[in-house]
């Protein structure tokens, strides 16, 4: 049977997977979704079985299986797991194709990973999601590179996907979301340290009012809160990310101080396991207290 573009896979079925199954899923296409996550062979199986019922995505017991006679492969594992799934993704004949690689890693990592992929007759394309996958699910701006781009670009848009093209190279696209995250996940790691300090200081809110000041039409008070939950919430998937920013910051030559310490910072945030949505989702002044008395329980 010929190859249908409503074959569709997903290696690692997290929050970004979930969402652009369910986007699909609304766009009431006849796809026909599998996928493969490392979490159903363990304590988690039996939630990560109830994600693939809530999302009508078929759930296979190996990679292997999840890619076989597939058309896409969307790769939304965590950073840290890219390359080990492309490696599992390559041990099977994947037929041409499309593996769409949209984990947050360094060029280089996504030049290993094609490598693995091309050699198992998979068409390799580099992906960047440039924007949260909530609300926008599917529709989350995404950069393509890579040789097989264009027909990325082409397979992706028939799905309904904001997806444009970075480069013809491997790295174009990762680049971008690489350099992006300097900023992105490092304005996160200053906001948490910034009032923590200002909380144990007893002065956070002059100092919201101060930058409210100094940067109009930022909306503080509203993004601050939100950076907060953000750093508890993904703190642990954002630092491995991080890592891989370190990486991409060293293959450009540029030493990753500041990298490296927003990888410290929200690795710190995500150990604590505090759920936000709990503490107040925009009560600053609670969850930098749930913060700092977690903090103090793990030195003591």
């Amino acid at each position: 049977m010929a190859k249908t573009s409503s074959r569709i896979t997903f290696l690692g079925f997290g929050e970004a997977a979930q969402a652009f199954a369910k986007g699909l899923r609304r766009e009431g296409g006849p796809h026909v979704m599998r996928a493969f996550d490392i979490k159903t062979d363990g304590p988690q199986a039996r939630a990560k079985r109830g994600d693939y019922a809530e999302c009508d995505v078929i759930g296979e017991a190996t990679s292997a299986d999840a890619c076989r006679d597939a058309c896409l492969i969307f790769s939304l594992v965590t950073a840290e797991q890219a390359e080990a799934a492309a490696a599992e993704a390559a041990r099977a004949n994947l037929g041409g194709a499309l593996f769409l690689d949209c984990n947050s890693c360094a060029p280089g990592t996504k030049r290993r990973a094609a490598a693995m992929i091309s050699a198992a007759s998979g068409r390799y394309v580099d992906v960047a999601i440039m924007t949260p996958v909530h609300p926008r699910l599917h529709r989350s701006h995404c950069l393509l590179a890579g040789a097989e781009a264009q027909a990325a670009l082409e397979a992706t848009r028939a799905l309904g996907m904001e997806t444009e093209i970075a480069g013809v190279d491997v790295g174009a696209a990762s680049v971008r979301k690489m350099v992006r995250s300097v900023m992105i996940k490092g304005l996160e790691a200053l906001t948490l340290e910034c009032f923590l300090a200002g909380r144990k200081a007893g002065i956070d809110a002059d100092v919201l009012a101060s930058l409210e000041a100094t940067f109009p039409g930022f909306d503080w008070q509203r993004r601050v809160p939100y950076m907060l939950e953000r750093a508890l919430t993904h703190g642990t998937r954002r630092a491995t990310e991080m890592q891989e920013v370190v990486q991409a910051l060293r293959e450009l030559g540029i030493a990753p101080h500041m990298a490296e310490a927003t990888c410290a910072r929200q690795r710190e945030a995500g150990s604590l396991g505090l759920d936000a949505g709990d503490l107040g989702a925009h009560d600053i002044s609670a969850i930098t207290d749930a913060i700092l008395t977690g903090l103090a329980s793990e030195e003591t």
